[in-house]
């Protein structure tokens, strides 16, 4: 099948996407959204009844891997595997998290502080609340309708920086209107440089006050729980996804009792399903550093490039104009043995010298994580999967409390640290931080239920 998207630009002229749709079913089968069964269950609010469990389980989750645990029994299998998935056979994914367990906090005592302590900085630039904050991630309202909106009210409520995806299922004027401090906008690297300009000029009238430019996407991951799961989006209509999908009625019931999703940021007239064939071929691989400094000249305000995994790159980086450098290996979702970011970190730091910001994410489950990370060299920390796993298991709630317990563990490690900014924090961080010298592994205890609980490695 052939498909031809026509879209009429404000001057007048006309450009026209041509591209080849292979899966001959997609727009062509009938669905429940095609028949308007939306229209109708958005008038029944059985919601309630449904995410009755799913708020108890909710108000007992003391830490993101309880977090985690709410959103798998909540979400559809496809869906939970989706955003829990690493590349490959996920070693990044477990390296990642075990590697915070191989530092140790060498704290001071007799510091003279209490709680709560001052966790206020500055991202991009930008007075926020928080030194960590909810990471651009593609496709929220995949995991609860309430998508991007709830990580926008999170972020409003915690008085933090918000990210949001080009590959977002909510519009760059609907965040405006919730999140009216620091925003980030995340781009990928697209061949259509008409496109490109169009949208970052959108972010720039919805208030997004910097750009983040993703270059570890340039191929797709190979995430093989997808593979198996038959992930598309939206989903398919087929036996395994129906079974699926009755075992998890309040996420299917709130799938189907609002609008069909699309990619809300690039073309709101085209479903998601088309669109995805449309990005496929968007994607540049052969995107290069020229390609890079013309899109700084574009954007021309603060710019981070997100993917950075080497100090060479990073000096690079800053010589081509980028502010900031975004250490981050995509959640261990596209080059399978890549390094845990936290380990990098320090080289890379080490790289560019104190003045230039880094922002890293990766591996981060706990207040501790985010504290080791800002001692070692970031200025800021985004989180990906403990927001998500928080909005699968119980949207705006659930993303608030997720950034809660994070927000709470970090300033319990701080005072236990010794240290009561986060200025400090990055100051005497180095020597707070050790690595273990011993042992052989990052656990040297049992603990046969580690993957139960979603973290990887270590299990003896």
């Amino acid at each position: 099948k052939y498909l031809i998207v026509c879209h009429l630009r404000e001057s007048g002229s006309i450009r026209i996407f041509f591209y080849v749709e292979n899966r001959k079913e997609s727009t062509m089968s009938i669905t429940p959204h095609k028949l308007g069964v939306h229209k109708v269950l958005k008038h029944i609010p059985l919601n309630a009844i449904f995410d009755f469990r799913a708020k108890q389980r909710l108000a007992k989750a003391v830490n993101i891997a309880d977090l985690r645990l709410c959103a798998k029994q909540r979400a559809h299998k496809m869906v939970f595997d989706y955003l829990d998935a690493g590349a490959d056979d996920e070693i990044s994914l477990r390296r990642g998290k075990d590697a915070y367990s191989e530092l140790e906090m060498h704290f001071h005592v007799l510091s003279g502080l209490k709680p709560p302590l001052d966790l206020r900085t500055k991202i991009f630039g930008e007075d926020v609340n928080l030194p960590f904050f909810a990471c651009p991630t593609a496709g929220n309202r995949m995991f609860h309708w309430e998508g991007e909106e709830a990580a926008a009210k999170a972020a409003q409520h915690h008085g933090t920086l918000y990210g949001l995806s080009s590959l977002a299922t909510t519009g760059i004027t609907e965040i405006g209107e919730i999140h009216d401090g620091p925003k980030v906008f995340q781009l990928y690297v697209w061949k259509d440089r008409e496109l490109v300009k169009e949208v970052i000029a959108k972010a720039k009238e919805g208030g997004f006050g910097a750009l983040a430019l993703t270059v570890d996407f340039t191929w797709y991951g190979n995430r093989e729980r997808d593979i198996r799961n038959e992930f598309t989006i939206p989903p398919k209509y087929t036996p395994q996804q129906v079974i699926e999908a009755i075992r998890k009625p309040a996420w299917t019931y709130d799938f189907l009792s609002h609008d069909e999703y699309n990619y809300a940021c690039i073309n709101t007239e085209v479903p998601a399903d088309s669109l995805a064939s449309f990005v496929n071929s968007q994607i540049m691989p052969e995107f290069d550093w020229r390609d890079a400094e013309w899109l700084l000249g574009e954007w021309n305000g603060p710019s981070a490039i997100k993917g950075v995994c080497r100090p060479d790159d990073a000096v690079r980086a800053v010589e081509s104009g980028f502010t900031t450098m975004w250490v981050s290996n995509h959640g261990a979702r596209q080059l399978e043995t890549s390094p845990a970011t936290i380990d990098v970190l320090p080289s890379i730091r080490e790289a560019v010298g104190p003045d230039v910001e880094i922002i890293m994410d990766g591996g981060v489950q706990r207040g501790t994580d985010i504290c080791k990370a800002l001692a070692l060299g970031a200025d800021s920390v985004g989180i990906g999967k403990p927001y998500l796993y928080g909005l699968a298991a119980g949207g705006t709630e659930g993303v608030i409390k997720a950034i809660e317990i994070l927000k709470v563990e970090l300033d319990r490690a701080m005072g236990l640290l010794g240290t009561g900014t986060v200025d400090d924090l990055k100051k005497r961080g180095p020597g707070l931080i050790k690595r273990r010298v011993s042992g052989s592994g990052a656990r040297d205890y049992p603990d046969v239920n580690a993957a139960a609980r979603g973290y990887g490695g270590g299990v003896i």
